[in-house]
């Protein structure tokens, strides 16, 4: 599996592991968590993510799409996303920039053409390449390959993910992961279904695998008011951690900042009224699983 589709490849990232990374982003995921900050990563498929901030109404979209999904109404564009295939062609028409396409299929050749770029910044900085999405084991095959042509360049290996993924896809990547930031929600498999679309069960199951294998994990927390930062599920969180076996947490601050993308594709944010948590609250979170014998910081 020599190509994936990858909707972002950024530089000089240096929130995705140790050092300066080059993070890159694969399209896919099995979760809809209410406060996903990368909307645009759900879909295995490529998208139009059309900005009508900037759209000036000229139609040259409406002329040039070969699927008739633009349409020319109250004098502006609307985009049919039921009849779009997320050709591009609208991208290159488009006079203003007001569209540009989620998701590109790429060949490793290509993504590590784009990696080495920086080399010379991770060998100072101790960094390297980190994948995330989406989730990045939603195309399994491809992830293990690509993180073995990056051990074979000598490259740190980091992958971002939620764990929710069939216990034999770890098999593809862990002799080729040098670290791997794993996701952990809410600990009520009922309560992290209704914030997620999933239950817990499996990304449970994963993180107790990979920690019995020995693989170097950070457990990340997303830190949303209201929904996983309550008490019961930090300490909850806390005893898991210290169960598997790992010690150091991350908790990730709630933010707003991607409510944009939900606007440039015709999505729903479901969090409007909530707001980034308390730096007081995130000290009391901290103090919680250190009183655990847990590294944690935010």
């Amino acid at each position: 599996m020599d190509k994936g589709i990858v909707f972002d490849i950024q530089r000089y990232s240096i929130h995705d592991g140790p050092g300066i990374r080059t993070t890159v982003f694969l399209k896919g995921c099995p979760l809809k968590c209410l406060w996903c900050s990368n909307p645009e990563s759900q879909s295995k498929n490529p998208e139009i993510m059309f900005e009508r901030s900037r759209c000036t109404g000229c139609g040259r979209c409406v002329e040039i799409c070969p699927h008739s999904a633009n349409l020319k109404e109250d004098g502006g564009i609307k985009l049919l996303r039921s009849s779009c295939h997320a050709c591009g062609e609208c991208i290159s028409a488009c006079p203003n920039g007001a569209r540009q396409l989620a998701g590109k299929e790429k060949g490793i050749e290509e993504i590590l053409r784009e990696i080495e770029r920086d080399a010379v910044f991770y060998k100072n900085s101790g960094g390297g390449v980190t994948l995330s999405g989406g989730e990045p084991m939603s195309q399994p095959e491809f992830v293990g390959a690509l993180l073995k042509r990056c051990k074979e360049r000598g490259l740190h290996t980091v992958l971002d993910s939620c764990g929710h993924t069939p216990l034999e896809n770890w098999d593809l990547v862990v002799n080729y992961v040098d670290l791997i930031l794993f996701d952990v929600k809410q600990m009520e498999p009922a309560t992290h279904k209704t914030y997620t679309g999933v239950s817990n069960e499996l990304i449970l199951a994963s993180a107790r695998s990979l920690a019995s294998r020995g693989i170097p994990l950070v457990i990340r927390v997303p830190f949303i008011p209201g929904y996983t930062d309550l008490a019961d599920n930090v300490e909850a969180t806390a005893l898991f951690v210290k169960e598997i076996g790992t010690n150091r947490v991350e908790l990730l601050p709630f933010h707003r900042l991607c409510i944009s993308k939900y606007q440039k594709l015709d999505k729903e944010w479901k969090l409007d009224g909530i707001s980034s948590p308390a730096r007081e609250d995130l000290a009391k979170a901290q103090q919680c699983f250190i009183s655990y014998g847990l590294t944690c910081s935010f």
